[in-house]
C-alpha cells in the first residue's frame, strides 16, 4: 500500500461520511468494501487532516466507535 492508495481510500471514506450519518466501524467497513488495514489507514489519514471526529460509547461491556465528518461553520 502506498500514499496514493491510502489517499484514494480516504476519499472513499470521506464521501461515505459526508451524508451526516454516524457510522459504526463495521458499517463503514461493509459500505466501503475496504479491508481492516485499508480502512484503518484511511481513517488515520483523515484524522491527521482533522477531517473526522471519533465518538465512543459503551454498552453491554462493549465499546463502540462512531465516526463522523468534522464540520466547521
Amino acid at each position: 500500500m502506498d500514499k496514493n492508495t491510502i489517499g484514494t481510500h480516504a476519499g472513499l471514506v470521506w464521501r461515505l461520511l459526508s451524508n451526516n450519518k454516524r457510522w459504526e466501524y463495521g458499517e463503514l467497513k461493509a459500505a466501503s468494501g475496504l479491508s481492516d488495514r485499508e480502512l484503518n489507514a484511511a481513517i488515520g489519514w483523515l484524522a491527521r487532516e482533522d477531517k473526522i471526529d471519533f465518538e465512543t460509547a459503551c454498552s453491554d461491556n462493549k465499546e463502540y466507535l462512531f465516526l463522523a465528518l468534522t464540520m466547521y461553520y
